[in-house]
């Protein structure tokens, strides 16, 4: 009797359990043996539906896939003797009719542990499964944001290389500091040949002194520049381009930056210097002449906006203070509030000195070893009131030089705050699942 109520106790002690276990006979079959009342609740069946079947008849798959996952978690406890966890699968459930009917879409974890008797033998296998729909779903979602945050990215790089239209940056005082790569493999230079003045090695001995004297000039007002000339090609030809220069004002008024694009118009001119040279359908000169300059003018509002527009936040550090020389629309979203153009990172952003950001700025400009950094959290007062508040961000830190000199760092850096709350509100779940 005493034996009697001790196993009575132990089966509500059993069904009671706050898990999903079911119990299982350790032969081929594996019949069920007892559920508990969690289980019976998340599976959407009595235990008298399923009890005394085998596994398969009480609770089938619709996908093969899934039932050998299964077969081979049991054999695995019954060859070894020991705890095997399974992949995730899919196994949805039929609602009662009474519940509507139809299917819930469930994702599942389930292990399976091997329940010996004092001689070693397999007596009964023990799964516990856990509903992890909720956590699935969402790391699905993780990395689908994870996919189009990296196509983003690759998308930005490819565009700033691809834009059909030669890139140049260049200083206040009209020195050129940066060329894309489109620049450069149409000049055969090395960037390190081309910034500062070595630019003008390229342009038509007829062309070098007027236009670097008209450039240096230029780049003392405010003023957008624009100017033709011929370019060497790397083949040893040159060819007429039109260039556009725009000054970045900072605080002060005065140019803190110029950017320039220059388009390829050697077919134009030449028609151009045809017709003028033979002083035939001027009409038609004259609608040639418009049809370049429109071209060009598009191409280079292209490139502008592009550039301006741009979904990564960029900015330019300027000498060993980190001076800030320019910011993109997207940079200057973080700080709505504040003036950074013209500042230094510890006037304009003080909050960010005792987290570590000063200290690695300097030492990439010390040593010229670029950082990046992957979800780096900052605290920042992005709205002004003093207030901090916790981002995270992907960022590359990047030393650029002119004339063989250091001059500053460039920042190039996506915002992830949100990923990185979805993929820890998702930790977060999955532990309290587990606890």
């Amino acid at each position: 009797m005493s034996n009697f109520v001790n196993m009575v106790d132990y089966q509500k002690l059993f069904r009671a359990l706050p898990e999903n276990f079911l119990l299982i006979s350790p032969d081929a079959a594996a019949t069920i043996v007892d559920d508990t009342d969690s289980h019976v609740a998340v599976s959407m069946k009595s235990r008298e539906e399923v009890v005394g079947k085998p596994f398969f008849e009480a609770y089938p798959v619709a996908d093969q896939n899934q039932g050998d996952a299964i077969l081979q978690s049991h054999e695995h406890v019954r060859r070894y003797r020991e705890p095997h966890t399974m992949p995730i699968i899919r196994y949805d459930l039929e609602r009662p009719a009474e519940q509507g009917g139809g299917f819930e879409q469930r994702y599942w974890e389930a292990t399976h542990y091997p329940i010996l008797n004092e001689q070693g033998e397999l007596v009964h296998i023990l799964q516990r499964a856990q509903d992890v729909t909720e956590q699935y779903l969402a790391e699905q979602q993780r990395l689908l944001l994870q996919r189009e945050l990296d196509e983003a990215q690759a998308r930005t790089a490819f565009i700033l290389q691809a834009l059909p239209v030669l890139i140049v940056t260049l200083q206040p005082d009209g020195a050129a500091d940066y060329f894309n790569q489109r620049w450069l493999d149409f000049t055969g230079r090395s960037l390190e040949e081309s910034v500062g003045w070595g630019w003008l090695e390229d342009l038509h001995p007829d062309d070098r002194e007027a236009v670097g004297k008209g450039w240096q000039e230029a780049a003392q007002g405010t003023s957008e520049y624009q100017v033709e000339y011929r370019l060497r090609r790397h083949d040893g030809h040159y060819r007429w381009v039109l260039v556009r220069a725009v000054p970045r004002l900072g605080a002060d008024g005065r140019p803190s930056l110029w950017v320039g694009g220059a388009t390829d118009i050697h077919e134009q001119k030449q028609l151009v210097q045809e017709l003028l040279l033979s002083n035939e359908e001027q009409a038609a000169l004259s609608d040639q002449a418009y049809q370049a300059y429109q071209l060009a003018e598009s191409q280079r509002s292209t490139f502008y906006n592009l550039f301006m527009q741009t979904p990564a936040m960029i900015c330019i550090l300027r000498s060993p203070e980190h001076r800030f020389e320019f910011v993109n629309p997207e940079y200057q979203k973080l700080f709505p509030t504040r003036q950074l153009v013209g500042k230094t990172v510890v006037e304009a952003l003080p909050e960010v000195i005792e987290q570590g950001f000063v200290e690695l700025l300097n030492n990439v400009y010390a040593t010229g070893e670029a950082f990046i950094g992957n979800e780096i959290s900052i605290m920042l007062d992005r709205n002004g009131d003093g207030q901090l508040h916790q981002s995270y961000l992907n960022f590359t830190y990047q030393l650029f030089e002119e004339s063989g000199e250091k001059a500053g760092i460039t920042v190039f850096a996506f915002d992830v705050t949100s990923l990185v709350q979805a993929r820890k509100a998702l930790e977060n779940r999955t532990g309290t699942a587990n606890a």
